[in-house]
């Protein structure tokens, strides 16, 4: 099964802080939750509660896709993408479906507008072949102008009816399968843990 609009709101998010904000990187899942919701850099616009972020990332853990990064001594659980391991994706591409994720299709103007703070385009060009790279691999694909538009725009095709626009996904968390519930478990247990031994040093 492709992902949902709310796992790929969630690997979105953070591909695009890896390298926005680096030093907050990994992310705990408040900070994913805030990312997720935040008004601006986002369409649409929705608003995630905490369970749903949860559910989501544990069924990106499942594909391989996020993984479990808290460090030693700290107290949160901590979140990091293996999107460019996963569909083997260089830096210019990653840039490019961060936005696709984050702000749907898009006209090449606006993907290397919007992809400044995530990677250094030199021209248009470089941003028409880096799409193209991403169309031959199936990762995106051509969408239809919008009315009065001359450009044509492009998204990703990573999942989440990828090709029905202006859609809010549903902020209720779906019934947790029993791979959520353990991987709730392993994320409880392993905040525990990282509590205890911060306690054992103070």
């Amino acid at each position: 099964m492709d992902p949902d609009a709310v796992e790929l709101r969630v690997i979105g998010c953070l591909m695009e802080k890896q390298r926005t904000t680096p030093d907050g990187y990994p992310l705990t899942l408040n900070a994913l939750r805030l990312a997720c919701n935040q008004a601006t850099n986002r369409d649409p616009v929705v608003e995630y509660d905490e369970e749903t972020i949860r559910g989501a990332v544990a069924r990106l853990r499942s594909r391989g896709w996020v993984r479990f990064a808290s460090g030693q001594g700290s107290r949160a659980a901590k979140y990091r993408h293996l999107v460019d391991e996963a569909l083997r994706i260089d830096g210019a591409e990653q840039a490019v479906l961060t936005v696709m994720l984050l702000r749907g299709p898009q006209t090449p103007g606006e993907l290397k507008g919007r992809t400044e703070r995530l990677h250094p385009f030199g021209s248009l060009a470089e941003v028409e072949e880096t799409i193209e790279r991403l169309i031959e691999r199936s990762y995106a694909e051509r969408f239809p102008r919008r009315p009065g538009q001359k450009e044509d725009r492009f998204g990703h095709l990573l999942g989440g009816d990828a090709r029905t626009e202006g859609t809010v996904p549903s902020v209720r968390p779906a019934a947790d399968t029993l791979e959520e519930r353990v991987a709730r478990l392993e994320r409880e247990v392993a905040e525990l843990r990282a509590r205890y031994a911060a306690s054992d040093s103070a």
